[in-house]
């Protein structure tokens, strides 16, 4: 009895021991895990993340069933695309925690991104049971449903929404338009029924009602509903347009003409809606051949009632200009419409368009002046109005448009509008003998566009006159040439600069281009033709240009200067 009492005390003490030795090594591995989570943590919000990824990783060996690890692991596996991993990663998390709703919502996102519509419906279930407030996720259930196209599970879907917020258009049309894609078409035509007889005095939902009979072919049922909602409210626009829609369908050509213009000239009509019908009328009228007759009578007995709305008064005028009709009728048209809205940018600027084209400056002047007043933000017109007194010589006033222009330059502005008025303000500027200010336009100008030719051409040769900075001007005078490499006047300029520079046989090259490719060349070119060639060593080549250059410029008495020395002589 001793011997089996010694045996069984031994085993218990070694069993116990055993058991303490456990214990103490899983509190071990829980003391390292919880600081290495801890750093892992540390490192996260230090913005360390691969020092992150890799505590976390330990973290997990370490206790693989940690739900928050995870969790946090999942999202570095999403960020380096490897959404096989995060996806196992995320169940995982949702497995260990079933009730942690980062958690699942979490999850359920990362099966809608891989397309797995079926397996993220269960989980936002499971989250709208244990949290019915948030009603938004039958909206997501909802939408998952349609993916899966279990039209039925929608539906009900949709009754359950219903049941909390009460019947609602858009619930009633969903349920219709699912019920369409089932093929039962009465059950569509119940839907909205419903939705009628529920809010009886709701005319809109009559009319609601008699479109979903027209889409299901019951016309004439259709057709007795508006009856009813026009007797009970004639000016009821929905039900006119409706209406209308009927006798398309009935082919009635003349009631789809006379609801129409009742349409349009009904005062509850929306403006949108007889911008609409007023296309779609011109539109019918191209088709039939384009009687502008009938179009313009429309457009008269609108404009002609009280209160007449801006925009169909623009859109008569834009459709006159479609129409191409003379540009002194479509003017007359675009004024009626700043009558009416003297702030009504487009048809200013339209207006300025059409005396731009027929160089009236005047005109232009006129109208940007008042535009400054009603459209103080609107950079085109201190442009236009700028470049008007340019185009009259009148570079003060030039001057102070493109400089009030500049003053309401923001960052969405038009970088070739913000581009051009540097441009011609350096321009400006330069032939007023304010050099500085000048290139420092330019310069302004080339950091809106680096690219516009224009300003690149103008700058480098004012560089080349003053001999400054000439291997700037040369790379700028270069892209002009690359962009066009038949313009005269961006070669000569590229030509003087290289003639400024010493280099006179490559100047001869870029010249004789320039003269090629432009037979009515000016007097300055021509002559810097006789400069480059006298300096290359082509004297007889450059008294014959010389002479030729005087002939357009008799008064030019350094050229007189230099034919009579037969020398180039620098100005």
């Amino acid at each position: 009895m001793k011997s089996w009492f010694l045996i069984v005390l031994f085993l218990f003490v070694g069993l116990t021991v055993n058991a303490q030795t456990s214990d103490l090594e899983q509190q071990d591995v829980q003391r390292q895990y919880e600081i290495l989570f801890h750093e892992a943590m540390l490192q996260r919000q230090r913005g360390r993340h691969d020092a992150t990824f890799d505590l976390l990783s330990r973290c997990l060996e370490l206790k693989p069933d940690a739900s928050e690890v995870c969790f946090f692991l999942a999202q570095y596996y999403t960020e380096i695309k490897n959404t096989d991993k995060a996806l196992e990663l995320f169940k995982k998390a949702t497995v260990l925690s079933p009730n942690n709703m980062t958690y699942m919502e979490t999850l359920g996102r990362s099966y809608i991104g891989k397309g797995m519509f079926s397996e993220a419906i269960p989980v936002f279930e499971k989250m709208y049971e244990q949290d019915k407030s948030r009603e938004e996720l039958l909206e997501t259930i909802y939408r998952l449903y349609i993916q899966e196209k279990e039209y039925e599970k929608a539906i009900s879907v949709l009754d359950r929404i219903e049941a909390i917020d009460g019947k609602s258009e858009r619930i009633s049309l969903s349920k219709s338009a699912l019920y369409v894609q089932m093929g039962d078409h009465q059950s569509a035509v119940e839907a909205v029924k419903s939705l009628s007889e529920e809010h009886p005095y709701d005319l809109d939902y009559r009319t609601l009602y008699a479109n979903t009979l027209m889409g299901n072919g019951e016309l004439a049922s259709a057709y007795d509903v508006l009856k009813q909602v026009l007797a009970e409210e004639p000016d009821n626009t929905k039900a006119q347009q409706s209406l209308r829609t009927y006798y398309i369908h009935m082919e009635d050509d003349e009631a789809v003409d006379s609801l129409t213009h009742c349409i349009l000239l009904n005062k509850h009509t929306n403006t949108e809606d007889k911008v609409f019908m007023l296309r779609q009328l011109i539109g019918e009228n191209e088709r039939a051949g384009g009687d502008s007759t009938e179009i313009l009578n429309v457009f008269a007995k609108l404009l002609s009632q009280p209160e007449p709305d801006v925009e169909l008064a623009m859109l008569k005028a834009a459709y006159m200009d479609l129409k191409k009709m003379p540009k002194d009728s479509v003017a007359t048209a675009l004024k009626k419409v700043l009558e009416m809205a003297p702030d009504y940018a487009p048809a200013r600027l339209q207006l300025v368009q059409y005396a731009w084209e027929d160089d009236d400056n005047a005109s232009i002047i006129s109208l940007c002046q008042a535009a400054r007043q009603y459209n103080p933000e609107e950079m085109a017109f201190y442009y236009y109005q700028g470049m008007a007194y340019y185009r009259s010589d009148d570079k003060d006033h030039a001057l102070d448009a493109f400089k009030n222009g500049i003053s309401v330059i923001n960052e969405n502005s038009s970088p070739e509008i913000v581009s051009d008025f540097y441009a011609v303000l350096g321009d400006i500027l330069f032939q007023k003998d304010r050099e500085r200010e000048a290139f420092a336009a330019y310069d302004s100008c080339l950091q809106w566009k680096p690219d516009n030719i224009g300003c690149l051409n103008n700058y480098a040769y004012y560089l080349s006159l003053k001999g400054e900075n000439l291997e700037r001007a040369e790379e700028m005078s270069f892209k002009t040439i690359k962009a066009e490499p038949k313009n005269a006047t961006y070669l000569d300029t590229y030509a003087w600069i290289l003639f400024m520079q010493g280099r006179y046989a490559e100047a001869r090259v870029y010249i004789d281009q320039a003269l090629q490719n432009d037979s009515t060349i000016g007097a300055v070119v021509t002559e810097h033709a006789g400069d480059i060639y006298m300096m290359a060593g082509d004297m007889e080549g450059a008294l014959d240009l010389w002479q030729k250059a005087l002939k357009e410029d008799p008064g030019n008495k350094v050229l007189i200067k230099k034919i009579k020395r037969k020398k180039y002589i620098k100005q």
